[in-house]
């Protein structure tokens, strides 16, 4: 049987796919700057970068990942009780714009907004949990 996508099911899937893009510009940049063979041959990713946005991007994308891990969860566990509101679906929503504006954030190197987008993205995740617990 084949069950309608809800809307938070549509974010979480642009979330991960967003995610799992986001390792592409840093990497492009160490093949860029060391080459496509020592770039290959650096397994353990101890080649310093020699421009501080590839590492801060780098660093947005681990936190981008660390962060899924509860957005995700929360998301399926939604459907497979089958919540979907208007407040769930903002949430998640915002959850994906939030995560997009603080991997921008970070690697222009912006901080205090960097948080803000941080923030605004766990309570979006606190939504969804609210949601869960039928306060929302």
């Amino acid at each position: 049987m084949i069950e309608k996508m809800t809307p938070e099911l549509f974010w979480l899937v642009l979330t991960v796919l967003m995610t799992s893009l986001m390792w592409v510009p840093y990497i492009l940049n160490r093949i860029v700057e060391n080459g496509p063979r020592n770039a290959l041959l650096d397994p353990q990713g101890r080649t310093e970068t020699r421009v501080p946005w590839a590492d801060r991007m780098m660093r947005a994308h681990r936190n981008a990942v660390e962060n899924l891990v509860i957005f995700a969860p929360l998301v399926l566990v939604l459907h497979a009780i089958g919540i979907s509101t208007y407040a769930t679906a903002t949430a998640s929503a915002v959850y994906f714009l939030a995560r997009a504006a603080h991997f921008v954030i970070y690697t222009l190197g912006i901080p205090v907004l960097r948080t803000l987008a941080f923030a605004v993205g766990f309570a979006a995740q606190m939504v969804l949990v609210a949601a869960l617990f039928k306060l929302v």
